[in-house]
């Protein structure tokens, strides 16, 4: 029996083609239509509805460059089920470099959203219901915000033999976070149906950081072979497993001026370890910041001026410490907050 078309938007996609849809979102003060740019990707075979999103928040931009190579991959034309691909969601806040929606609203907390609420309400609903719900499985992709960036690490509410588990593991980011659930976010609505969801978290906010990019790509290949989606392919060395963090906290400023951090992003550190200094900018005045617990840098300040109480650096806790060192190092040779540019 052929495999029924699916249908988004009111377009038919035919089973073994993929299309490009421009939902209709809402329009601008000029009257001119905006619309959230999706591809579907429709096999032959019967199989999972894998929704792979980014810029929810619309200065995260990582994401929308790992769902343009990962819908480059030739490993998509012998694809099982079908793969709903936005790269752009929150197209408002994409066109302004900002997080947020016209009203100031996050969209990441407006699920599942109303027709007759505020934008952000609205356009929840309508992200909701043309896209999300039509899901069996979701990979959110996120970065760190604005003047802050974030190691390579999955964040997912985790139940032992859970079809998030299987996903988390297979994704391979060198660190999971087995994190609550935040009201109106679309991992808590997603969740809340029975729908896995993934949130994928990496790099800086408005720029492009290939080692996060690059990781984001892979992982979501490895999820798609893990779901059936995608033939598995032998690999010369199996990724070393994810390590999952047993809490974490965020390192704040002593005092108020220039800020000059002592380590990187994935640095291991003990309890008590010269992490920065903030000074003024005459150097009178300075103040150590020190690790408050043994663990590993997973997201730090990249602004060199900051005030009294802001947070610098977010150290997550292991039991096995060692392990998840490792597990950071095996994001080399192309794990360097530095690098950029390239492709996957």
């Amino acid at each position: 029996m052929a495999r029924a078309p699916f249908e988004l938007a009111g377009v038919e996609i035919a089973p073994g083609t993929r299309m490009q849809v421009d939902v209709p979102v809402a329009k601008l003060y000029t009257h001119a239509p905006l619309h959230i740019p999706v591809e579907v990707v429709h096999g032959r075979s019967d199989g999972p509805i894998l929704l792979v999103c980014s810029a929810i928040h619309g200065d995260e931009i990582n994401g929308a460059e790992i769902v343009r190579r990962l819908l480059r991959s030739s490993m998509l034309r012998a694809i099982r089920g079908t793969l709903i691909a936005v790269p752009i969601v929150n197209v408002f806040g994409f066109v302004q470099h900002s997080r947020y929606l016209p009203d100031r609203r996050d969209l990441n907390r407006c699920f599942p959203g109303s027709e007759k609420g505020s934008l952000g309400s609205r356009v929840a609903a309508l992200f909701r219901e043309q896209i999300v719900d039509q899901a069996t499985h979701i990979i959110d992709l996120h970065t760190g915000a604005v003047h802050r960036t974030n190691l390579p690490q999955i964040r997912a509410q985790l139940a032992e033999g859970s079809q998030t588990d299987t996903m988390a593991a297979a994704f391979g980011a060198p660190v999971i976070i087995d994190a609550e659930l935040r009201e109106g976010s679309l991992r808590h609505y997603a969740q809340n149906r029975g729908i896995p969801v993934l949130t994928y978290e990496a790099g800086e906010a408005l720029r492009f950081d290939e080692w996060a990019i690059v990781t984001g790509v892979r992982g979501v290949r490895r999820v798609m072979r893990s779901l059936g989606m995608l033939s598995e392919k032998r690999l010369r060395s199996k990724p070393r497993a994810s390590e999952i963090a047993n809490g974490s906290s965020w390192v704040r400023a002593p005092g108020d001026g220039i800020f000059r951090p002592q380590v990187r992003l994935g640095a291991r550190v003990t309890k008590g370890d010269l992490l920065g200094v903030v000074a003024d900018p005459f150097g009178n005045v300075e103040n150590q910041v020190r690790a408050d617990a043994d663990g590993i840098v997973i997201g730090m300040s990249r602004m060199p001026l900051v005030n009294e109480g802001e947070a610098l650096f977010h150290v997550a806790r292991f039991d096995a410490i060692e392990e998840a060192e490792s597990a950071v190092e095996n994001l080399h040779p192309y794990f360097d907050p530095e690098l950029n540019g390239g492709d996957a």
